[in-house]
């Protein structure tokens, strides 16, 4: 798969289009200190910001924690769509999550193909993934209208659902891709056992060492553990139910990932064995 950016102010930090070649989809990220640009003068985005469409508002809250909003646009008596529903989320001080974005992408068509079921169907789905990845605070209130889609948009939508998902997360934003897919966990080969009094299972992928869900960890911490391992507690700790993890978290190596379960210092390599016997280290990690 061809995917095409280009910077339209000449700079990575400021707005990229994105298109998939041989398809009608196109994707935007703008920040939100740029919207305004995009109101008037020549190029695409002014265009394609008139038409109907889905979008994101990324940020982080007053917590730390990654925050998106997933919205809909549809065409007003203006004849305008996403620019003009843009416009309101930033001129609405009132809105709780007004303070938290700074990013916004969003998703339309090059011939303004979409209709007004096929965003509502789009707008339910990315908020439903986004939730079920469990990597953003989703900040929509109530589950948005999934619309009377015909079997045909729906698999016309599926496709551009993937197309998207993979865009946002080339752009930085991993919203929607899982931790690990509880699927492959069955069959990989990568699932270690920790080697201690607690029952806690790990798995390397592609963004490093991940402690799954249902792991026990020590409810002390030795001052061995150091800094990084009582933040790491304390950060997680809405996710700590009777000494067990409520969902995966992602660590850096597997000697974070063991301290943060024993709560004390402890080599990864030691602690962590696959079902053949072997460390992360052995399997190269």
């Amino acid at each position: 798969m061809n995917i095409n950016l280009f910077m339209i102010d000449e700079t990575p930090t400021g707005r990229i289009k994105c298109k998939i070649e041989t398809k009608s989809g196109i994707v935007y990220k703008i920040p939100r200190r740029l919207f305004d640009a995009c109101k008037s003068g020549g190029g695409d985005i002014v265009k394609h910001l008139k038409q109907t469409g889905v979008y994101f508002l990324l940020g982080e809250n007053v917590e730390g924690k990654s925050t998106i909003y997933v919205g809909q646009a549809d065409v007003r008596k203006s004849g305008d769509a996403l620019n003009v529903r843009l416009a309101e989320h930033i001129k609405n001080e009132k809105e709780k999550y007004w303070n938290d974005w700074n990013e916004i992408i969003v998703f339309t068509t090059t011939d303004n193909s979409l209709h007004s079921t096929q965003i509502s169907y789009l707008e339910n789905q990315f908020r439903n993934l986004a939730i079920k990845a469990k990597r953003f605070v989703v900040q929509n209130s109530i589950e948005p209208f999934s619309g009377n889609i015909s079997e045909e948009d729906e698999s016309n939508m599926k496709s551009y659902i993937k197309d998207v998902c993979m865009i946002v997360g080339i752009l930085g934003y991993k919203v929607f891709e899982p931790l690990v897919d509880r699927e492959e966990i069955k069959i990989n080969k990568n699932e270690f056992i920790y080697q201690g009094k607690f029952k806690a299972k790990a798995l390397i992928t592609n963004e490093g060492f991940v402690l799954l869900k249902d792991s026990e960890i020590n409810p002390t911490i030795n001052p061995s553990a150091g800094y990084a391992t009582a933040n790491a507690r304390e950060k997680n700790k809405n996710i700590i139910n009777n000494n067990k993890l409520t969902e995966d978290i992602l660590f850096s190596s597997p000697s974070a990932a063991a301290m943060f379960v024993s709560g004390s210092s402890a080599n990864g390599n030691l602690y962590w064995k696959n079902k053949d016997g072997k460390s992360p280290k052995e399997l190269e990690f």
